[in-house]
């Protein structure tokens, strides 16, 4: 095809055009994700234990095992561990990296699955229409909170997705060339099963629950399974092995099968079986949520749903059901949930939406997009407001820029919203992907930073670093025991919540301070005199515990007999 191919009525190749649209989802998606990229401290308590067991990987210069402090980490495999580690020392190495390094990542892994979702719609929907459905979907995506969430936290999710959406796109292609003579290159092929290995070092076979759902699913509507082939199991399923298998045999032979026993054994089957963690709920929680961590395109998904229905039969529409049907449905069925479990869902549902708004909702049902409407009116609200008052509540003090922010971006907003109302599909949608960077602009760049009260371990490591008396003193933290206060001080951190712990500590170590909260107090000075040392308080430190949803007052102390260093 020429540059000015006339026959197309294109003034540039596909090849080009699509090349410049995934540079600008690419765009799309740092807006999106960098507020609060590198602002935001660690988050407890995934984030900080993820990340300090990386740390402690890079430190001990075992990866094999994985461990937080003296903890075994058997719950989730190597993966993550090892991508978090290169991103770590590419940015100098875990004594200078800060969080945001570890985060990387679940920025790339959001990122390109975001450039895979235009790719698998380009595939899935045909050339013109798929392009432009493809292109939407993506957008879409990126713009959802639960993504804008995965992308800048330090933990599986991001990542999971891409090597997810990574398999679907070879299988898109083996689904649509299933009556055809043409056979998937070897690329394709290997892309399929290395994105498997890939996604089950990361989180085991949730990445096999996905995709194999979506060709089992495909295979009993088909009727037939024989259109798998073109995947060629013969020369993959060695890849796979090849991915998964070592690190399997050297974490079996170090920790004696300790690693399955944990991780199959004790996280996962524990969750099929109850709700482990008190993250037991119901099945229709994830519906339930749905308007909000699909947001803001649950306003223009509620309408999409009759435009689906009619068009289920579609190859493409039927591939997008089958992929998010039954992984839809296995984690509404499992008691125990997390409101991330269902994002490799999402794609689906998003490409779904974008072909259903292109093909203009397939006849208006007005009371369904005003219903819509509100739905999203009322939660852009609330997130907008929520976020300002959040600050004001916490903080007692009313920010400026976060309150005209919040009403720029509810304006914004509702002029999508109206342009919806109106039939203006495309151009809602440019003005909505505007709503929700401001959106996010305002929530983890301008208001969750500067609420300092939530921000606990940040202030305990400031105070520590004034305070120690040696270059290597250890803190011994009574009652304030999140991961991110290991993170943020060190490694050899004591974590208990026994004060006389801290005031054996400080007899025996000179150099050693002890971060106690109140409760403990009375039986930390109590230990101590009788240990022979009298504690001077340095600091007191208060705060919001958002983890325990408790309000600790601390006191940092050293022995009286050392000096700061």
């Amino acid at each position: 095809m020429s540059v000015a191919d006339t026959s197309s009525g294109r003034l540039f190749p596909a090849s080009l055009k699509r090349i410049g649209l995934a540079a600008a989802l690419a765009v799309l998606c740092l807006a999106l994700f960098l507020p609060g990229f590198f602002s935001l401290p660690p988050t407890d308590r995934d984030e900080a234990r993820f990340a300090q067991a990386t740390r402690q990987m890079l430190e001990s210069g075992d990866f094999v095992d994985i461990r937080f402090q003296g903890e075994a980490r058997h719950k989730k495999p190597i993966g993550i561990y090892w991508m978090q580690s290169v991103a770590v020392t590419l940015a100098g190495g875990p004594d200078r990296a800060a969080i945001w390094a570890y985060r990387l990542p679940s920025l790339a892994g959001a990122v390109l699955a975001v450039l895979l979702t235009f790719r698998i719609g380009t595939t899935l929907f045909g050339p013109l229409p798929g392009e432009r459905a493809g292109f939407l979907a993506a957008a879409m995506l990126a713009g959802t909170v639960l993504l804008a969430v995965e992308a800048r936290t330090a933990k599986t999710d991001a990542a999971l997705l891409a090597t997810v959406l990574g398999a679907q796109a070879a299988l898109a292609e083996a689904w649509l060339r299933r009556n055809g003579p043409e056979a998937l290159s070897t690329g394709l092929v290997l892309l399929f099963w290395c994105s498997l290995g890939a996604g089950i070092l990361l989180k085991g076979p949730i990445i096999l629950l996905v995709v194999g759902g979506t060709a089992l699913g495909l295979a009993l509507v088909e009727r037939r399974a024989g259109w798998l082939a073109a995947l060629r199991p013969r020369l993959g399923l060695p890849v796979l092995l090849l991915i998964v298998a070592p690190w399997l045999v050297l974490i079996t032979i170090k920790t004696q099968g300790a690693f399955f026993a944990e991780s199959v054994g004790h996280d996962m089957l524990a969750k099929v079986a109850g709700g482990q963690e008190s993250k037991g709920f119901p099945p229709g929680y994830y519906t339930l949520l749905f308007p909000i961590t699909f947001w803001p395109w649950s306003l223009l998904a509620i309408p999409a749903v009759p435009w689906v229905w009619a068009n289920r039969r579609d190859p493409a529409v039927l591939f997008c059901l089958a992929w998010a049907i039954p992984t839809w449905a296995v984690f509404e069925a499992v008691p125990t949930k997390l409101f991330h479990y269902v994002l490799p869902a999402y794609p689906a549902l998003a490409l779904l939406t974008a072909r259903a708004v292109l093909d203009g909702f397939g006849g208006r049902r007005r009371w369904l997009t005003a219903l819509s409407i509100l739905l999203f009116l009322l939660i852009s609200a609330v997130l907008a407001a929520g976020t300002t008052i959040l600050h004001a509540v916490i903080e007692w003090t009313l920010d400026p820029v976060a309150l005209l922010l919040a009403v720029a971006v509810l304006a914004v907003l509702g002029h999508g919203a109206l342009l919806l109302s109106r039939g203006k599909l495309r151009h809602s949608v440019a003005v909505l992907s505007a709503g929700s960077v401001g959106m996010y602009l305002l929530a983890f760049q301008v208001v969750l930073p500067r609420i300092d009260k939530i921000w606990i371990s940040p202030r305990v490591a400031a105070a520590v670093a004034a305070a120690r008396p040696c270059p290597g003193s250890t803190l011994v933290s009574v009652g304030f025991t999140e991961p991110s206060v290991v993170f943020l001080v060190g490694t050899g951190t004591v974590l208990s919540g026994d004060g006389r712990v801290a005031a054996h500590r400080l007899a025996d170590d000179a150099c050693a301070l002890a971060l106690v909260d109140l409760p403990q107090d009375d039986a930390f000075l109590a230990e101590a005199e009788a240990k022979g040392f009298h504690p001077i308080a340095i600091e007191t430190i208060s705060g919001l515990n958002y983890s325990r949803g408790t309000k600790p007052m601390m006191t940092l102390y050293r022995r009286h007999d050392v000096t700061p260093w």
